[in-house]
C-alpha cells in the first residue's frame, strides 16, 4: 500500500503541461493518419493504419509512464550497456535488415509476424543518454578531451545509420549532441568550433552539386565531381529539386510541389476533415502522407488555424522540456532534458520545413503525429525521461535554505 502511494505521489508531481500537450498531438494524429489513408473507395486502409498507430501510441505510453516512475539517475549504470546494444543492433541491420526502397534500416522483430522496428530510433536514445552521462559526470578534463569523448560516443552511430543509408536520422543527431556541448557550459568558442565545421561541410557539398553547371562544365564532369560527396543519385537530386524547384515537378519534386499546394490551399479555415483534395484525390502520395507530410494533410483540411494549433502545442510541449530542465536537481537530468527538446526540436523545424518548401525533403517524420511505431515508442520513451527528472526536481524554498524535493 505504501508503495502504491509513493507511485501515486510521483504522478502527481507530473509535468502536467507536457501531459496535455502530448495527449492532445497524439490525438491530432490518430484523426489525420486516418485521412491521409483515407480511400472513399475502400474503407480498409485507413483503419488499418489507424488502429495501428492506436496500438503504437499505447505501447509509447506504457514506455512514457514506465521512465517517469524510474528514477532517470538509476539508467547512468546501463547507459554504456545500452549503447553497446544499440551499436550491436546498427550493424545487424546492416548484415539482416530489411531492405525497403533501397535502404536497410528496418530489423525483423522475432515472433511477430510482419512487424518491424528501426534500430536508429533507439540510436538516438542511446546517445543522448550516453553524452549526458559523459558530460554529466566528467571531472575537471580539458575542453578538448571533452570534444574527443562526445565525439567518440557519436560518431560511430551516425556513420553506421547514414551507411543504411538514413542520412535524415544521421544529420538529426549532431545538432543535438551540439547543443548539449553548448547546455553542459562549454566556452563559447569550443561550441562555434563544431558548427562551423559543420556550415563549411555543408557548403562544400552545396558546392559540389550546383556550381560545376553553374560555371559550364560539362554533365560527365559535374557527375563525377558530384559523386565526390560520397551522396547516392536520390540525395543528391533531392538537394537540387531544392535549390531548383522546377528541375524535375512531375518525379523528383512531386511531392513537395504537392504539399505547397495542400498547405496553400487550405487558406485559413481549411476545407474540412476528409475533404482535402491534395490529399484525398491522391495527389500528395500515400505512400508519404500519413508519415514524412501529414502536416500538409492538417494543413490543407483545417487551414492556417488547425497548422497553428499544432504549432503552438509543439511550442507548448517543448517549453514543458525546456522548464524541466532548468528544474533538474543534477547535470546529468538537466543535459537529458536538453537532449530530448533539442532532438525534437530538430525533427518538428525540418518536417515543418521541408512541407512549406523551405527546406529539402528527408524523410523526416513529425513527432507524435506521423504513422510510425519505433518513431512514436522511440519519442514517447524519451520524454518519459523528461517526466523522471521533472518529477525528481529541486525546490528552492528560500535564499539561505539547503534543496528539498517537493512541489513547484
Amino acid at each position: 500500500m505504501h508503495t502504491l502511494w509513493m507511485r501515486l505521489r510521483l504522478l502527481i508531481r507530473m509535468n502536467w503541461m507536457l501531459n496535455v500537450s502530448a495527449l492532445l498531438l497524439l490525438g491530432i494524429g490518430f484523426l489525420f493518419v486516418y485521412s491521409a489513408a483515407f480511400l472513399r473507395h475502400d474503407s480498409a486502409q485507413p483503419v488499418l493504419l489507424y488502429q495501428q498507430q492506436i496500438r503504437w501510441s499505447i505501447l509509447g505510453s506504457v514506455a512514457y509512464f514506465g521512465l517517469a516512475l524510474c528514477d532517470y539517475r538509476r539508467f547512468r549504470s546501463v547507459t554504456w550497456w545500452c549503447y553497446i546494444v544499440t551499436l550491436i543492433l546498427l550493424l545487424m541491420v546492416l548484415v539482416f535488415g530489411i531492405r525497403i526502397g533501397g535502404a536497410r534500416r528496418w530489423l525483423a522483430l522475432p515472433g511477430v509476424a510482419g512487424m518491424t522496428f528501426q534500430p536508429a530510433e533507439l540510436a538516438k536514445f542511446a546517445v543522448v543518454l550516453g553524452v549526458a552521462q559523459f558530460l554529466g559526470r566528467a571531472g575537471p578534463l580539458r575542453t578538448a578531451t571533452l570534444l574527443a569523448g562526445v565525439a567518440a560516443i557519436t560518431v560511430l552511430p551516425v556513420v553506421l545509420i547514414a551507411v543504411q543509408p538514413d542520412i535524415g536520422t544521421a544529420a538529426v543527431i549532431l545538432p543535438v549532441v551540439w547543443g548539449m556541448l553548448f547546455a553542459a557550459g562549454l566556452p563559447l568558442r569550443w561550441v562555434l568550433a563544431p558548427a562551423a565545421a559543420g556550415l563549411l561541410v555543408l557548403s562544400m557539398i552545396f558546392g559540389a552539386l550546383i556550381l560545376p553547371e553553374r560555371w559550364g562544365a560539362d554533365p560527365e564532369t559535374s557527375q563525377r565531381i558530384a559523386e565526390m560527396t560520397g551522396m547516392r543519385e536520390y540525395q543528391r537530386e533531392r538537394i537540387l529539386v531544392f535549390v531548383y524547384p522546377d528541375r524535375d515537378p512531375m518525379n523528383r519534386g512531386w511531392s513537395k510541389r504537392q504539399s505547397q499546394i495542400a498547405i496553400g490551399s487550405g487558406g485559413i479555415a481549411g476545407k474540412g476533415f476528409l475533404e482535402g483534395t491534395q490529399n484525398i484525390l491522391g495527389f500528395l502520395p500515400r505512400t508519404v502522407a500519413p508519415t514524412d507530410f501529414i502536416f500538409s494533410v492538417i494543413a490543407e483540411e483545417t487551414g492556417f488555424r488547425g497548422a497553428a494549433t499544432v504549432l503552438g502545442l509543439f511550442l507548448l510541449m517543448l517549453y514543458s522540456i525546456g522548464r524541466a530542465a532548468l528544474r533538474a536537481r543534477d547535470k546529468f537530468g538537466r543535459l537529458l532534458c536538453a537532449g530530448v527538446l533539442l532532438m525534437l526540436f530538430t525533427h518538428i523545424y525540418i518536417n515543418i520545413g521541408m512541407t512549406i518548401g523551405v527546406m529539402p525533403v528527408t524523410g523526416l517524420p513529425l513527432p507524435m503525429i506521423s504513422y510510425g511505431g519505433s518513431f512514436m515508442v522511440g519519442t514517447m520513451a524519451l520524454l518519459g525521461l523528461v517526466q523522471s527528472v521533472y518529477i525528481r526536481r529541486i525546490r528552492f524554498p528560500s535564499a539561505d535554505a539547503h534543496p528539498v524535493l517537493g512541489d513547484s
